[in-house]
């Protein structure tokens, strides 16, 4: 069997990182954010069929990570670490990168539905404070989660009955794309049950006929006391 030298491995991965359009590929994705192959082709400025080529080599040296939501296949920086190599790399090339602005509307971008649960920057502050707090962990697959004994205790204190969540037939709680943010928020039977709550406690409120929600003075008061979110 043949090692491969460290030195080797080194340079294959600079070779993946130092080609032009995987090299922007991978700074549109160093903000955190997933975005689709066709984006990462329009970044990139290469067809469909050539980003596809870029991302299997960039995924096949761990550079980045892929995974599907309904029609659509989101990619992602494989860690911190590859978030960090690139950083790095732009200090010695001593140039910054333009950072993400979401198009979608504020009145959206703040709080949304999503099917049945929360979505928009609210709820993506929601599920990485969850993670934080270690209330969430993944489960056999990269977006699904399984609920700590803490975030069972937490969930229980916030009216949800997790068995009968967990009952329901359908994923029990899984980290959906959000689509202005780009960053996970909380999707399943969990994130519904935790939608029903947010309304219930008047947390948020929806909007007439529009997929809009209004988050309450008394709800950002409540929730910086019970999860330290921030705003």
């Amino acid at each position: 069997m043949t090692v491969e030298h460290p030195d080797a491995a080194v340079a294959r991965v600079a070779a993946a990182i130092g080609e032009p359009a995987r090299t922007r590929m991978l700074y549109s994705l160093a903000d955190g954010r997933a975005r689709t192959s066709t984006e990462l082709a329009a970044v990139s400025e290469v067809s469909p069929s050539t980003a596809s080529v870029h991302l299997s080599r960039l995924k096949a040296e761990r550079l980045v990570k892929v995974f599907a939501q309904g029609k659509h296949r989101y990619y992602s920086l494989h860690g911190t670490s590859v978030a960090d190599a690139l950083e790095a790399l732009s200090v010695v090339a001593g140039r910054s990168h333009d950072a993400f602005v979401p198009r979608t509307p504020p009145y959206l971008r703040a709080a949304r539905t999503c099917y049945d649960h929360m979505a928009g920057t609210v709820a993506v502050a929601l599920h990485d404070r969850f993670r934080a707090l270690k209330w969430l962990s993944l489960a056999t697959d990269d977006n699904a989660y399984e609920l700590t004994a803490a975030g069972v205790k937490a969930c229980a204190s916030l009216g949800i009955d997790v068995d009968a969540t967990r009952g329901l037939r359908r994923r029990f709680a899984f980290a959906c794309v959000d689509w202005s943010e780009r960053r996970p928020h909380l999707g399943g039977a969990l994130g519904a049950a935790l939608l029903k709550t947010a309304l219930k406690k008047k947390w948020v409120v929806q909007e007439l006929d529009s997929r809009a929600l209004s988050v309450t003075a008394a709800g950002r008061r409540d929730m910086r006391a019970r999860f330290g979110l921030d705003g």
